[in-house]
C-alpha cells in the first residue's frame, strides 16, 4: 500500500472564527498545519502517492506542499461531501488499495502502521477507530463487535462508542461511492441530518451488503478537530509529546543559553536563537530559529515557540502554550493557549485561548478565565449551545483583529476576523466577522474647586 487520499474539502463552519481565511486543515497545531501531520506520517512510511482533495482555499494547501514530490492537490469547486471527495481521487489512485484519511484529524504514525498491518494480514477493509470521550451525539460514529465495525450512526444519542480516524480500503470501494444517497439515513428518530454525501454512509451500506470492515483501535490519541476548543486539546497533547521526548539540551548553530537562566528541564533551540538573562523555564520547551527569550521571561513546560519571535520583559507563558512566528510577547503579558503568526501581546494583558494571525492586543486587555459561580461556560457553535469539557472558558479571536486598551473579554466569547474591540469594552457575546464594537460614554461636567473642600 503506497497510495493515500486525504480529505480536505470541508468548509469548516463549526470551527469559526478560523476557517474564514484558510482551509481548516491548514490551521496550525504546535506550529504545524493539521494536515501536515498526516502527510509527514505517510511520507515517513514510504507512501509515494498522496492525494489531497481540497475545496476552499486550495491554493494555500498547494503552496505549503509545493516541495513534496509525492503530493498531488486536486480541487473540488463545489464539494458535496466526503464520499464524493474520495470518489474524485479515484483516477489518481494507482495501487489496488489505499488509505482514506480525514484532513482535520491527527493520527500517530504508530497507529497508521497498525492499520496497514491489519489490512495486509486480513486482506479486508479496515477502519482505525478511537473511543468517543465526549457526547456520542457530536460524532459520526460506530459500535464494535468481534473486532469489526457492526453499525455506523450519525450523531447517535447513545449507540456510538467509537469514531473514525482513517480507513484502509481496496480500490474496488470506489464503485460503492457512486451509489451514495447524499443523505445520512442511519440516524435515530428525531435526528435531522443535512443533505450531504458522507463517506460513512457508503461504508454502512456496504456493511449491510456483506462487506466486513475490521476495527483497529488506536493506541494513541486521535485528534478529530471539529470545534475551536479541539484545537487547544490537540495542541496540549502534541506539545506534551514533543517536549517530553527531549532528553538533553539541543542547540542549533549560533544558539546560546545565558548562565543566569534557570531551566528545570531541557530546551531545543533553533539556529541563532538564545535564552538571555534571568529567564526562568519550568520544564522543557522547543524554540525555532532566530528567536530571543530574555529579561526575566517566565515560561512553563511543554511550550513551543516559532521563528523570529521575541519573548521578554517579565512576561509569563503558561504550560502547553504555543507561540507562532514573528510574534512579540512582552512587558508582563500573560498567555495560556495559542497565538498564531505576527501576534503582539504587550503591557499587562492576559489572554487564555486562541488568537488568530496578525492580531494586536491592546494594553491591559484581559479575558475572564473563571466564573464567579465556578460554573462551566456554554459555548456557541453555529448558534447551537454546546458543552466543552476542556477549555470552556477560553476566548477565540479570529485573524486580523485588534483590541483597545482595557478591553475585557468574558469567558467563551468568539470574535470574527477583521474585527476591532474598542477601548474599555466589556464583551460578553460573540462578534460577527468585520465588526467594530465600541462604547459610548455619557460625560457629566460639574464645577469643582477649593470651595468643595470648605475653603
Amino acid at each position: 500500500m503506497k497510495d493515500a487520499v486525504v480529505l480536505c474539502a470541508g468548509s469548516g463552519t463549526k470551527i469559526w472564527p478560523y476557517a474564514q481565511i484558510r482551509n481548516k486543515v491548514m490551521f496550525p497545531v504546535s506550529n504545524k498545519p493539521i494536515v501536515a501531520y498526516s502527510v509527514e506520517a505517510l511520507t515517513s512510511m514510504g507512501f509515494d502517492n498522496i492525494i489531497l482533495v481540497a475545496g476552499p482555499f486550495a491554493d494555500e494547501i498547494r503552496a505549503y506542499f509545493r516541495d513534496y514530490s509525492n503530493v498531488t492537490v486536486i480541487v473540488e469547486n463545489a464539494p458535496k461531501g466526503t464520499a464524493f471527495s474520495l470518489l474524485a481521487a479515484g483516477d489518481y489512485v494507482k495501487d489496488e488499495s489505499y488509505f482514506a484519511l480525514y484532513g482535520d484529524t491527527i493520527v500517530s504514525v504508530d497507529d497508521l502502521k497498525k492499520l496497514v498491518a491489519a489490512f495486509e494480514k486480513s486482506g479486508e477493509s479496515q477502519a482505525l477507530v478511537s473511543p468517543i470521550a465526549e457526547r456520542s451525539s457530536d460524532y459520526i460514529g460506530c459500535n464494535i463487535e468481534d473486532g469489526c465495525v457492526k453499525e455506523i450512526w450519525g450523531h447517535s444519542r447513545s449507540e456510538s462508542t467509537h469514531f473514525f480516524g482513517g480507513l484502509a480500503l481496496p480500490s474496488a470501494f470506489f464503485e460503492a461511492l457512486r451509489f451514495n444517497p447524499s443523505r445520512f439515513p442511519y440516524t435515530e428518530v428525531g435526528m435531522m441530518p443535512p443533505l450531504e454525501a458522507y463517506l460513512e454512509v457508503s461504508l454502512a451500506d456496504e456493511i449491510k451488503r456483506g462487506m466486513k470492515l475490521g476495527a483497529v483501535t488506536a493506541d494513541k490519541a486521535v485528534y478529530d478537530i471539529d470545534k475551536p476548543w479541539h484545537i487547544l486539546i490537540a495542541n496540549r497533547g502534541i506539545n506534551t509529546e514533543r517536549c517530553s521526548a527531549l532528553t538533553k539540551n539541543e542547540l542549533g548553530e549560533g544558539a546560546s543559553i545565558d548562565d543566569t537562566a534557570s531551566i528545570a528541564g531541557f530546551v531545543k533551540l533553533g539556529k541563532n536563537s538564545r535564552i538571555g538573562r534571568n529567564v526562568i523555564i519550568e520544564g522543557s520547551i522547543i524554540v525555532g530559529d532566530n528567536t530571543i527569550i530574555k529579561n526575566g521571561a517566565i515560561i512553563q513546560g511543554n511550550v513551543v515557540i516559532g521563528n523570529n519571535t521575541r519573548v521578554r520583559n517579565a512576561c509569563f507563558v503558561e504550560n502547553c502554550s504555543t507561540i507562532g512566528n514573528e510574534c512579540i510577547v512582552s512587558h508582563a503579558a500573560e498567555l495560556e493557549g495559542i497565538i498564531l503568526d505576527r501576534v503582539f501581546l504587550y503591557h499587562y494583558m492576559e489572554m487564555s485561548g486562541i488568537i488568530g494571525e496578525n492580531t494586536d492586543i491592546g494594553a491591559a486587555t484581559v479575558c475572564g478565565s473563571l466564573r464567579f459561580d465556578d460554573g462551566i461556560t456554554i459555548q456557541s457553535v453555529k448558534g447551537r449551545k454546546e458543552f466543552a469539557a476542556d477549555y470552556s472558558e477560553a476566548v477565540f479571536l479570529g485573524d486580523y483583529c485588534r483590541t483597545g486598551v482595557n478591553a475585557i473579554l468574558m469567558p467563551g466569547v468568539k470574535i470574527g476576523p477583521y474585527s476591532v474591540i474598542g477601548a474599555g469594552v466589556l464583551l460578553n457575546k460573540d462578534i460577527k466577522d468585520n465588526t467594530l464594537i465600541y462604547t459610548e460614554q455619557t460625560l457629566i461636567e460639574k464645577k469643582w474647586g477649593s470651595e468643595v473642600y470648605g475653603w
